[in-house]
């Protein structure tokens, strides 16, 4: 299974990523280890996940996350869905 989550920074910054074992993932991101945003924001929330049985389904589902306006993103949160 993998698991695409949006996280929430402290400074109210989003990231989008994906993982098999959202507990690894989310403690890599607390000690800073890989990505930009972990190194900035050690103090994050989860505001939203969805699972997937492939990879490229999850993968295909982060590249379109992530070349969405925050206002989209915002409202897939909020809501569960993109409100256009």
């Amino acid at each position: 299974m993998f698991i695409l989550y949006i996280l929430r920074g402290k400074k109210n910054h989003l990231y989008v990523g994906i993982t098999t074992n959202l507990y690894k993932g989310l403690l890599k991101h607390k000690t800073g280890d890989g990505t930009e945003f972990a190194k900035r924001n050690q103090t994050f929330d989860v505001v939203y996940t969805e699972t997937f049985t492939s990879l490229l389904t999850a993968r295909r589902r982060e590249t379109q996350i992530k070349g969405w306006r925050r206002e989209k993103k915002e409202n897939l949160i909020k809501y569960g869905k993109p409100v256009i």
